[in-house]
């Protein structure tokens, strides 16, 4: 799922091509993925983009007369943009939306269709997607402290609930946990003053870092490739491979859909977190240090 980086970069290069152009026409092609009915997604045909935000991992077009279309691409939902005579991916475009200067198209690869665009009217019915995240990037240490301990939870919940922090999700969680050095399934009201500080500049190191590099990647062209998995990262996605800070093999825990990735050695102290369903398939055997991996 792109998370605050990709996001960003996505709302950035969006300004540049749309900001101030009108919406002459807009082509839904999977019905599904249009959750409201009124206003109806015709109604911001003819209006002008004022601006573009984000909204927690959502991009918002705001348009003339206080119309807004929300859009949430999920797990596999993209954005393209195209020169208008070009053709929109077959199969996998939800819907295109046009303007002067080109095409942007709205995909989603997979069958589990769970990307989504809502067309809202007014401030007040935007306000309805806002989760109420703290957007780490321009808070305080007591600020994310306050939030940070406002519930507790292991780290990895805390720092993926969008009620808690905006814009992180699993991959970027990973990232950051890894170079603050702590363990994913810490419990937030355990941690030290220290770890807290050092959660703190991570989040706001990781999340800054990357977008910066992002922005690199792109230059003035769209982004593309965007991924949750990226060579240049620590740990996520990174199982089995040597951990870039002190080489242990990095670990994962599975749990549904989501996997962590951490390292034993630099994280928890050398032990290897139980994985649900590895861990009761191998019961005794199961290793329980970094050292037993030999």
């Amino acid at each position: 799922m792109p998370e605050f980086p990709d996001v960003v970069v996505y709302v950035e290069s969006l300004e540049r091509r749309i900001i101030g152009q009108v919406m002459e026409h807009v082509r839904l092609l999977s019905p599904f993925v249009l959750r409201t009915a009124v206003p109806p997604l015709t109604a911001v045909e003819g209006r002008r983009v004022v601006a573009v935000r984000r909204l927690g991992k959502r991009i918002v077009l705001a348009l003339t007369g206080e119309f807004f279309l929300v859009l949430h691409l999920m797990i596999a939902g993209r954005l393209r943009w195209l020169d208008r005579s070009a053709k929109p991916p077959a199969r996998i475009t939800l819907a295109t939306f046009q303007f002067p200067t080109g095409t942007l198209a709205f995909t989603e690869a997979g069958t589990r269709k769970r990307a989504s665009l809502h067309v809202v009217q007014g401030e007040s019915a935007l306000a309805d997607f806002d989760l109420g995240g703290l957007e780490v990037a321009t808070a305080d240490l007591a600020a994310f402290r306050d939030r940070l301990l406002r519930e507790n939870h292991t780290l990895k919940r805390a720092l993926t609930d969008p009620r808690l922090f905006s814009g992180i999700g699993n991959a970027y969680s990973d990232e950051i946990l890894h170079t603050a050095r702590l363990s994913p399934i810490a419990l937030t009201h355990k941690l030290l003053p220290e770890e807290i500080g050092r959660l703190y500049e991570a989040a706001r190191d990781v999340l800054a870092e990357w977008a910066e590099r992002l922005r690199g990647e792109a230059g003035d062209a769209f982004p593309s490739g965007v991924t949750a998995f990226r060579p240049q990262m620590a740990v996520h996605g990174k199982f089995g491979q040597p951990c870039p800070t002190c080489g242990a093999p990095v670990q994962r825990i599975v749990y549904a859909e989501n996997e962590t990735n951490y390292c034993a050695r630099c994280q928890t102290r050398g032990v290897i977190l139980a994985d649900r369903a590895l861990s009761r398939l191998l019961k005794s055997s199961w290793p329980r240090s970094i050292d037993e991996l030999g």
